[in-house]
């Protein structure tokens, strides 16, 4: 029985840990930080902040330290929100063996270095002088109460390593759970990050109550300046067309579940950022962070990206959602046909 650790139990670490604990084949290690959400899972079985009412097999044992969640595994999964990956990564360096497998399942990009996930681990990983880093993407349509109840759920792992996507695939599929293996890593780690900026977008209208035209015209858009970008930074544009790119981009711009989304309504209902942010109860948005990365990386890139542009006039400048939509729809004319 392989043992796996994961590094972050909000909604979605904790979900995952339900997905493997149900296959009954593997031990599960769920590293939390607050202290609070351990006790909560070992004596009821239910992360009560994060995930109520979904119970967590008796196969996942919770743990509030680094080193105990990393002692025996075999596969690593990395949940935390974005901002914190490297300050978690820096203080599990001393642990992480050669062979240790990293699957990054956070969707979101750096705020400061503009980099994906993979690369910040990568990066603090090197700079230990230990060995170059096994690493995969994991993304995909995936809301963390629907997969952890069982409904049937697609994702796919990207990596260059081919052993890897292998293991990944067969360690974490089962009968509701699905996994897709991609050779693409930018493009899946890109599409998981740049949909939530979009998604914001989406709950804007949703929040000006504007109808399903908007809505259908801003995934159409926000999937052309998502590939824009990641063809610029040496992904594929087919990923876009798959369950890292539109399929994530459809269920996050228009589920009721998507948190980031649910910023963007408020925001479209005339609620500040702040205020909107303190009533999540640390619950994380990561398209508030992410859209500050997204436009520097586009600017880095010579991409353009106007929908992006707007959402970050929108959240961090104070731009009225309306003024955003107007600046959108009095751009000048375009060829829908023109390469992306």
């Amino acid at each position: 029985m392989s043992e796996i650790s994961i590094i972050g139990a909000g909604a979605w670490g904790t979900a995952l840990s339900i997905v493997l604990g149900r296959k009954g084949t593997h031990r599960i290690r769920l590293w939390a930080h607050e202290v609070e959400v351990c006790e909560s899972i070992s004596q009821r079985r239910v992360n009560e902040k994060f995930l109520p009412g979904q119970q967590i097999p008796a196969s996942v044992t919770p743990c509030n330290d680094l080193a105990e969640a990393l002692a025996e595994a075999a596969i690593l999964v990395s949940v935390m929100p974005s901002q914190h990956c490297r300050h978690l990564f820096e203080k599990m360096r001393l642990h992480l063996r050669p062979e240790l497998l990293i699957v990054s399942a956070t969707k979101g990009l750096e705020e400061n270095s503009l980099l994906r996930m993979t690369e910040v681990i990568g990066q603090v990983i090197k700079s230990g002088n230990l060995p170059k880093p096994r690493i995969g993407a994991l993304s995909g349509p995936s809301f963390a109460l629907e997969a952890a109840r069982g409904d049937p759920t697609a994702i796919t792992i990207a990596s260059h390593d081919a052993e890897l996507t292998r293991i990944v695939q067969q360690e974490f599929s089962n009968a509701s759970f699905r996994v897709y293996t991609n050779e693409d890593p930018i493009g899946v780690e890109l599409g998981g990050a740049l949909k939530n900026t979009i998604a914001i977008a989406a709950g804007v209208c949703a929040g000006l109550d504007l109808g399903h035209n908007s809505v259908a015209a801003l995934i159409t858009r926000g999937l052309a300046e998502m590939t824009r970008l990641v063809v610029a930074c040496g992904g594929k544009a087919e990923t876009m067309a798959g369950l890292a790119g539109l399929g994530d981009l459809v269920l996050t711009c228009t589920g009721g579940l998507s948190r980031n989304r649910s910023v963007g309504v408020e925001l479209g209902r005339g609620r500040k950022l702040p205020e909107i942010l303190a009533g999540m109860h640390g619950m994380v948005a990561e398209g508030v962070f992410t859209t500050t990365a997204a436009v520097g990386l586009a600017r880095a890139r010579g991409v353009e990206m106007p929908i992006s542009e707007q959402m970050h006039a929108i959240l961090h400048d104070g731009k009225s959602p309306r003024d955003a939509i107007q600046d959108l729809m009095s751009r000048s004319g375009k060829s829908e046909t023109l390469k992306i």
